[in-house]
Parts: C-alpha cells; structure tokens; sequence
C-alpha cells in the first residue's frame, strides 16, 4: 500500500461524522424545544419525588431509613431464581454497603432526586444532572424497581447526548459559554482567549 494511499484513507476515518439527523437534534440548538420538553417532564417527576422524601419522616425525618429499609429488603428477596430480578452482586451491595447505612442513604437518595429535578428543569448543567439521573434509574432498576425508571433512563442518556444544546432554553444558554469546557475555553477561565473562540452553544448553532 502507497503512502498516498494510506494517508488517504487516514484522513476518511479521521473526518467520519454523525448523520444528519443526530447532528441536527444533538447539536443545533433549533431542535432544543425537543429536550427542554423531555427536562420539563423528567425535571418534575424527580422534583416530586425528591420533595416528597424530604419531607416524609421515613426518608429524611425523626425515622430517617426506615422507608429505604423497607426497599431494601424487599429487594433482597428477589435475588433467587434463575431469572432474579435483582442479581447477586448487586444483593450483596444492598446487604453490605446500603442496609446498615439506610439513614444517610435515606438523605442522599431524597436530595439527589429533588436536585436533579431542579437542575434539569432549570436547564443548568444539564448534561451532568442527566447523568445522575440516569445513575439513580439504573441502580432502582438493578433493585428490580421498574415504574417509570425505563422512560427516564431513556430520557436521561437522550438528555446526556444532547448535552450541547439540551440546556439551551435555560441557563446552560449562558453558563457554558463562561465555562467553557475542558477543550474549549470559556470567557470566565480563560479570558485572554475568548476573541475568535465563540461559545459551546453558538458553536452546535453553526453547526
């Protein structure tokens, strides 16, 4: 094979794209009505259900735990079978790691739901909110809690993939751009470099 040739097919792999469609709905910012629908719906499910555990007593009151507990050890009897809903590893996680420490992870749990929600319905973040999400749904999942945790999983990963423009309508629109990210600096870190840099979110709106 010909040098030419070989350069040749190095630079096709190094210009492959995405299709058309998923560059339009992950990284132009047209297309965000689609996610700020998605983060309004998941963003007040996970708000209601946080806000409900930060109040009951169960969760995050006098009986913080009690309520986990509970879940817990439902969970811990669906480990048997050969088609367990929850799998041994993740028993034994339950057992060890979860169970003796109900009380925090009772705080956690409520706080973590309540914050996301917060973070997606304001659309700051985003792409980090929709991760933890996502982390909440599988582990509900892997403790055989089916509910909507399918639907916001999916959503989450749509949400994380979308992370460019996810957030425009909110506040990423203007937090992104003074971050910046890890490749791409922002005006608040890098000020010296903004001019001809332009912003995350102007950047998918080019593209």
């Amino acid at each position: 094979m010909s040098t030419h040739v070989a350069t040749k097919r190095r630079q096709v792999v190094e210009h492959f794209q995405d299709p058309p469609v998923a560059q339009a709905l992950f990284g132009h910012v047209r297309w965000a009505w689609i996610w700020l629908i998605l983060r309004l719906y998941a963003g007040a499910v996970w708000v209601q259900a946080g806000w409900e555990k930060l109040h009951d007593p169960t969760w995050t009151g006098a009986k913080a735990g009690t309520a986990l507990s509970g879940f817990v050890t439902h969970a811990l009897t669906e480990t048997s079978g050969a088609h367990a809903n929850v799998q041994g590893w993740y028993a034994w996680f339950l057992q060890h790691l979860v169970s003796p420490y109900t009380a925090v992870w009772g705080h956690v749990v409520a706080w973590g739901e309540f914050l996301v929600g917060v973070a997606l319905i304001l659309g700051i973040f985003t792409g980090i909110a929709a991760f933890f999400g996502s982390f909440m749904n599988m582990n509900y999942l892997l403790a055989g809690a089916v509910s909507t945790n399918p639907i916001l999983l999916v959503i989450a990963v749509l949400l994380m993939l979308a992370w460019k423009t996810a957030g425009w309508w909110g506040l990423d629109r203007w937090i992104l751009p003074a971050l910046g990210t890890p490749w791409r600096p922002g005006a608040i870190f890098h000020p010296d470099e903004r001019e001809g840099i332009g912003s995350t979110a102007e950047n998918a709106g080019r593209a």
